[in-house]
């Protein structure tokens, strides 16, 4: 056998070793790509077990945050109650009916001078008196006798530079200022401050205005105040008993916040934010913010809280921009009641809609969302999920401050 003969018989038989070979390294791989899957199959089965569990974790501490929100609001509500109550325990006045012959008495008294005008005065019951009938008398007499002296401030919530600039009939008319809103402004619908919304308070309380004939400013002091009643749709005595004023006794919410409660910064309105417009406006001329909003801020489209655009309000309604009416006191009085939105920041129709019963019968719906209302429902405004936006900014709940509103602040951003 030569070995070519030898050659060609072996290799019949190298050729099944060669192939089992090749089988068996293909099994190999094949299982070892099988572990390899299994493995990839339950460490992906871990990755989405760990993303559901910080999902739910997420889930659970977003939760927890708008559940301790609404638990804040719900304290604040409670705080405003007790600080109402504890003024109201400080007694409620009595009304007295200044019917046609007490109106009488006081035209005579009138005509004796500033000791008559005293007594007009004391009558009336807008003194802030300290208690001695004689010596607040006296001061009575003392402040009638300067007359329409613009650098007077009457301890009644009378601004006296301000009634004397808006009327200046009133100079004429030889009587103090105080006088004259007791015995003819009054009745006439002139406003004794510019927080003090005449027409607007006498529609709330017609009734006893009607029945008493007293004058709206008089009928605040000797029992609206106590009540809680607001004096101007801008104004709310609760919200601004909630910041602990130190009220002395006789004084009421409005007298305190015009006379001294603007300049340690308290709020008058859930609507206006005192730090937000001191941005806009650092001076206010030494008038009080909301004051100097009401004047001539709006008028340069100055805004009172970041959810209310005076400007893009008049420019929605124009019959409001026509009739020349204050924005902010148009939407808290009529607006916002009849489905206007207050800025393009805040939908209040799709809010109204998302609320459903739960939003009280005559609560004006942004005052809702800003007292809690916010915590309250999913979407506020439609594409913007409240809990999705707390998630990214857990800071709101130190801050306090709703979701929406601190939209507006960045602008949307």
């Amino acid at each position: 056998m030569t070995p070519a003969d030898a050659g060609s018989q072996a290799t019949p038989s190298a050729a099944p070793q060669a192939h089992g070979a090749m089988l068996d390294k293909a099994r190999a791989v094949t299982a070892k790509v099988g572990r390899l899957s299994r493995d990839f199959a339950g460490a992906h089965r871990l990755a989405q077990q760990a993303q559901v569990r910080e999902a739910l974790t997420r889930t659970e501490l977003t939760l927890a945050l708008t559940e301790s929100l609404a638990a804040r609001a719900e304290l604040e509500a409670r705080l405003r109650d007790q600080a109402v109550a504890a003024f109201r325990a400080r007694g409620v006045g009595r009304l007295r009916r200044h019917n046609r012959i007490s109106q009488i008495l006081d035209r005579l008294l009138a005509r004796l001078g500033s000791p008559g005008q005293a007594l007009v005065i004391a009558r009336s019951g807008v003194w802030r008196g300290t208690g001695r009938p004689l010596h607040d008398l006296r001061h009575m007499a003392a402040y009638a006798r300067r007359r329409a002296n613009p650098a007077v401030a009457p301890l009644a919530a009378l601004d006296q530079s301000w009634y004397l600039a808006t009327y200046p009939d009133v100079a004429a008319a030889r009587r103090a200022p105080l006088a004259h809103y007791l015995l003819v402004g009054g009745r006439e619908g002139r406003d004794p401050n510019p927080l003090f919304h005449s027409a607007w308070y006498r529609h709330e309380n017609a009734a006893e205005l009607a029945a008493t004939s007293l004058t709206p400013l008089e009928h605040y002091v000797r029992v609206g105040a106590a009540r809680g009643l607001s004096p101007h749709p801008a104004f709310d005595p609760a919200h601004y008993l909630a910041q602990a004023p130190v009220l002395a006794p006789g004084d009421e919410p409005l007298a305190h916040y015009l006379r001294e409660g603007w300049h340690t910064g308290l709020s008058p309105h859930p609507l206006f934010d005192p730090a937000w417009y001191a941005e806009q406006a650092p001076d206010t001329q030494g008038q009080a913010p909301l004051a100097h909003y009401l004047a001539t801020g709006w008028t340069t489209g100055l805004s009172p809280h970041p959810l209310f655009d005076p400007r893009w309000y008049l420019d929605q309604h124009a019959g409001v921009a026509d009739a020349g009416l204050e924005p902010l006191t148009h939407f808290l009085a009529n607006g916002g009641f009849e489905g206007a939105s207050p800025s393009p920041w805040f939908d209040l129709p799709a809010y109204v809609e998302a609320r459903g019963e739960a939003l009280a019968p005559g609560v004006h719906p942004l005052i809702d969302y800003l007292r809690g209302g916010a915590w309250a429902v999913a979407e506020a405004r439609p594409g913007f999920p409240t809990a999705a936006y707390v998630a990214t900014r857990p800071g709101l709940v130190r801050k306090g401050v709703t979701p929406l509103e601190h939209w507006a602040r960045r602008g949307g951003r």
